[in-house]
């Protein structure tokens, strides 16, 4: 007997006893307009919308996807709606026990199944990733042939873990991570829902905002969690879940922080004063409240490219490339694995060499220029490449610093205003030191400053 997504015998067994089943469970989609978030993937004419059916006519068949994004996002969720929803043969393989044997096994049943029936098959691959390349292989006739159509999820970043003749013969779906709104709408229909809860217990605000930072994006932990604190309410008698509850049940306390309060400024203040200030262990500490505190991790991956430059700044200039390449990480995995990223980079900042150099000569120049202290380009530095620039004196004398041994032209180049202002007071301080060396030579060459 072929694998099957949500066999006959379960599915029987759900609707004698539905409450039976977990929440997460009762609470899946029924049609892709009652699925949460995603809503990129879900518009007219999209691949999803085609696989179950909606538009499919012309000569042009529903491409195979690859569905890639965090856990709880709803990978699973949409291949479960596309096999309720579809008329074609649906058959589920998992990647941590199927192998190429079991590939081969659907490849044969859908070919019988489209000679002999006329029945296309789906074929759900769960956790592609962990194939290896010759069990990838062993898909790509089928996918190029539409012997199957393939719906495959991955958390992992599909440029690495799925071969490339594959990638290019699927369309490739990227699913974001659910919005506190997205969690909050699915907790409250749960609460409602016939399916779900039937209205037994109330989720009080705070109680709500609590499980909404345990989610951290992920609908089948929220639900998890609600089924769990629901049950313990009404062990107790309890009309509401309390946040007491709701602590107690999921073993993971409260903290206290308001994202769109004074708390939220003054944690992200401290973090980034304990970084400046060179104490990693304050600064780890404030970064673990944001995090629990469900702080949006792109906040503060922005807030360390920050700290990169206005305190770390030349005395460690791989400072801004780590904080920049971690803000890019956290956007592609988000949370619980972001935590990793910024503790490594939040770990380098506070540890780096630091200097504030960078800040105050930028800041030394904007307050000249607001003074009006800006006056006329030099003319030997104006653009030269217009007809009649020569005749009004336009680049006129300007001397290519590359003709020379040392590479450096002795001439005006700041406008008169402030010719002898110098705004860069490099320190010494760790890289920084040859910057120190290098402006005091350029300094010298340049004729501003006398030998």
């Amino acid at each position: 007997m072929e694998p099957d997504l949500f066999t006959a015998a379960a599915e029987e067994r759900q609707e004698k006893d539905p409450a039976g089943s977990p929440l997460a469970v009762r609470m899946r989609p029924r049609t892709l307009d009652e699925v949460v978030g995603q809503q990129h993937l879900l518009k007219p004419g999209s691949p999803l919308r085609r696989l179950v059916g909606e538009g499919t006519g012309g000569p042009a068949g529903p491409s195979s996807v690859i569905l890639w994004g965090p856990p709880g996002t709803g990978k699973t969720t949409l291949a479960y709606v596309v096999s309720k929803a579809t008329d074609k043969r649906f058959v589920e393989l998992s990647a941590i026990t199927a192998g190429v044997k079991e590939v081969r096994a659907v490849i044969d049943g859908a070919r019988r199944a489209t000679g002999g029936f006329g029945k296309e098959t789906v074929l759900f691959l769960d956790e592609i990733h962990r194939f290896s390349k010759a069990q990838q292989d062993s898909l790509l006739p089928a996918v190029e042939n539409r012997w199957v159509t393939l719906i495959a999820a991955t958390t992992e970043n599909p440029y690495f873990s799925v071969i490339s003749p594959l990638l290019s013969r699927s369309l490739l779906l990227t699913l974001e991570p659910l919005t506190d709104d997205d969690v909050r709408g699915l907790l409250r229909r749960a609460l409602a829902d016939e399916r779900g809860l039937k209205g037994a217990v109330v989720l009080p605000e705070d109680t709500e905002e609590h499980l909404l930072r345990i989610a951290g994006g992920d609908a089948r932990r929220a639900l998890t969690a609600l089924e769990a604190a629901a049950g313990a309410a009404l062990d107790k008698g309890e009309p509401e879940i309390g946040l007491q509850t709701l602590e107690q049940t999921v073993d993971r306390a409260a903290v206290k922080y308001d994202r769109d309060g004074d708390q939220h400024y003054d944690v992200a203040s401290a973090l980034i004063k304990s970084i400046r200030g060179s104490d990693v262990d304050a600064a780890l500490h404030y970064l673990a409240r944001m995090i629990e505190a469900g702080e949006d991790p792109r906040f503060i991956a922005r807030r360390l490219m920050i700290s990169a430059s206005e305190d770390i700044g030349l005395a460690d200039p791989n400072a801004l490339s780590i904080a920049v390449a971690a803000a890019q990480a956290v956007a592609m995995i988000g949370f619980p694995e972001a935590a990793l990223t910024l503790s490594h980079t939040t770990i380098a900042l506070a540890l780096a060499p630091k200097s504030n150099s960078a800040t105050t000569a930028i800041g030394a120049a904007m307050e000249d220029v607001r003074k009006g202290l800006t006056g006329p380009v030099p003319p030997h530095l104006r653009d030269g490449h217009y007809k009649g620039a020569a005749k009004l004196g336009h680049a006129q004398g300007y001397v290519y610093p590359h003709d020379l041994p040392e590479g450096i032209a002795q001439q005006q180049y700041a406008p008169d205003a402030i010719e002898d202002r110098e705004y860069y007071t490099p320190t010494r301080h760790g890289a920084e030191a040859r910057y120190a060396d290098a402006v005091e030579w350029t300094r010298k060459h340049l004729g501003r400053r006398r030998s």
